[in-house]
């Protein structure tokens, strides 16, 4: 498979480098160094698109890839206040497009987890739910999209909660689950759900150990994506 790589910092290497280790080939890298000098025709070199940016280019890069037919896998958080454009340029084109928060089996495992968690123990009202998630300096966006995927999985099994909100130390509503975000030297990534009532505490907790799971999925992505078409994700692929 022909991959092209838009984004070519930490996550792009180790994406280029479990990419050639699964037989696959890297057909273009682009970078903010040489964007503007990369064309349409060396895009469609590509089989598949992995797109691993930062928020303020990524929906631009995912409607490159459209415009040009490549599927385009995307890592990239912090944009989904423009999800609904992005989905309707991609069936416009008839594109194809796999988001995830995050790329990790684990992680995605954990999504499920705390679905079935939630809604056991939806309507125990003595029980109080909080989210953390810990990650690295260098993350700009909080909280992570893992936290809001957390989060959204929550509101949707759980009655007493109606909206999530970012846990800045004020005091909040009943009714708005808190979600505290904390940014620390190099950790890849903590998440961890806490129910905690006067009696005691249930937490369920996913640590990542380095970034390598991210860019294993990322490339698993890739592979399921090639040939389709249509807004996948983890769900579909891993068919949970």
């Amino acid at each position: 498979m022909r991959i092209a790589l838009l984004g070519y910092g930490k996550m792009g290497k180790m994406i280029e480098r479990i990419a050639i280790e699964r037989g696959h080939e890297i057909v273009l890298i682009v970078d903010e160094n040489n964007r503007a000098a990369c064309t349409d025709e060396q895009l469609k070199q590509a089989d598949v698109a992995i797109e691993f940016t930062m928020p303020a280019v990524a929906v631009e890069n995912y409607k490159w890839c459209f415009d040009n037919g490549v599927p385009v896998v995307s890592g990239t958080t912090g944009w989904l206040e423009r999800w609904d454009e992005v989905v309707a340029c991609c069936r416009e084109q008839q594109g194809g497009f796999f988001y995830a928060s995050n790329f990790s089996i684990g992680v995605n495992i954990f999504f499920q987890l705390n679905k079935y968690l939630a809604k056991m123990m939806n309507g125990f009202n003595d029980y109080k739910v909080f989210i953390e998630e810990t990650h690295h300096i260098h993350k700009l966006d909080a909280p992570s999209g893992t936290a809001i995927t957390i989060a959204e999985g929550i509101l949707g099994n759980h009655d007493g909660y109606r909206s999530w909100q970012l846990n800045e130390g004020r005091q909040m509503p009943a009714d708005v689950l808190p979600v505290t975000a904390r940014r620390i030297g190099e950790v890849p990534g903590i998440h961890a759900v806490t129910y905690k009532s006067e009696v005691d505490e249930i937490e369920i907790r996913h640590s990542a150990v380095s970034r390598e799971g991210f860019a294993r999925g990322a490339v698993l992505a890739a592979e399921f994506l090639k040939g389709k078409n249509g807004v996948l994700g983890m769900e579909d692929m891993l068919k949970f």
